[in-house]
This record gives structure tokens, C-alpha cells and sequence, in this order.
């Protein structure tokens, strides 16, 4: 399984987004997103780019942290999962999350830490928070994503 790492540094919550549109790009149905960063990192601000991307107005967009799971309909759905709030194993089997993982959609999935048993395909981006308005993505990609993210002018090139 072909696997890549990007090295991104945003600045600021518009280029932020603007990552996340540009990653919208190179999306496919199935495709699931791993978000790893501390609270206030901006996991959200680049699920509102990349529902830009997907053709989703991203002014409703928004951590489901109570909800846990908003659904948007676009070019391809949007299915966004925030697991903070969760901790029991049990909880996560309740929400049925296989379907989700199967689903015609593209998963996004904050706090990906938390939850048990991911899909090994995948794309995992960790947000590390540099100072007020920097943030360094490191985007890992494994299967078929990584495939479609290298072989695009959208990613820097691979490290």
C-alpha cells in the first residue's frame, strides 16, 4: 500500500481553508480524514475549506462537538465527526460508524485519536499549532488518497 507525507504551513484562517478546499480536489467517495491537533489547532476551519471544496456552503459548517456527527450534502457528502466528547468504546458502536467508514461520502474525523479501530486507509493530518495565526499540517496518506494526493499539483510534493 503506497503511502506519502506533505509538509504545509498555513497562516491564517483563510489560508487554512484554502488548504482544505485545495485538498476537496482530490477526493473520492470513501475517502476518511484523521484530524489529530490540540483544541483550537483549526481542525474545523479546514473542514469548512474543505466543504468549500466539495460545493458545501461552509458558513454552516461548524465542530459537532454536541451533536457529534453533522452530515452536508455536495458534490460528495460530507460526513463530519467530532469525538471529543466521547470516550467509551460502546459509544462509538452506537453511532454505527462502519456505515459512515462505507459510506458514498467523504468522513472527516476530529479527534481521530479517540476513536477505536479507523480504516488503515486513510488520510491523517496533524495540526500543530505555531503561534497565533501559524499552523504546520503534516498530511499522511495511505492507499488509494495517497495516489490521488501525489499525483495532483494541489499537495507540495511529498516528503
Amino acid at each position: 500500500m503506497a503511502a506519502f507525507s506533505w509538509l504545509v504551513e498555513t497562516e491564517g484562517e483563510e489560508e487554512t481553508e484554502a488548504l482544505g478546499e485545495r485538498l476537496a480536489a482530490c477526493l473520492a467517495p470513501g475517502d476518511i480524514l484523521a484530524l489529530y491537533g490540540d483544541l483550537g489547532a483549526g481542525k474545523t476551519c479546514l473542514v469548512r475549506g474543505l466543504a468549500r471544496g466539495l460545493g458545501i456552503d461552509e458558513a454552516g459548517v461548524a465542530s459537532p462537538s454536541f451533536t457529534l456527527i453533522n452530515e452536508y450534502g455536495g458534490r460528495l457528502p460530507l460526513v463530519h465527526l467530532d469525538a471529543y466528547r466521547l470516550d467509551a468504546v460502546e459509544a462509538f458502536d452506537e453511532l454505527g460508524l462502519d456505515d459512515y467508514f462505507e459510506g458514498e461520502g467523504v468522513m472527516v474525523v476530529e479527534w481521530a485519536e479517540k476513536v477505536p479501530d479507523l480504516p488503515g486507509e486513510r488520510v491523517d493530518i496533524t495540526i500543530q499549532w505555531l503561534d497565533e495565526n501559524r499552523r504546520h499540517f503534516r498530511i499522511s496518506a495511505q492507499g488509494k488518497a495517497a495516489e490521488r494526493l501525489k499525483t495532483s499539483d494541489l499537495i507540495p510534493s511529498p516528503v
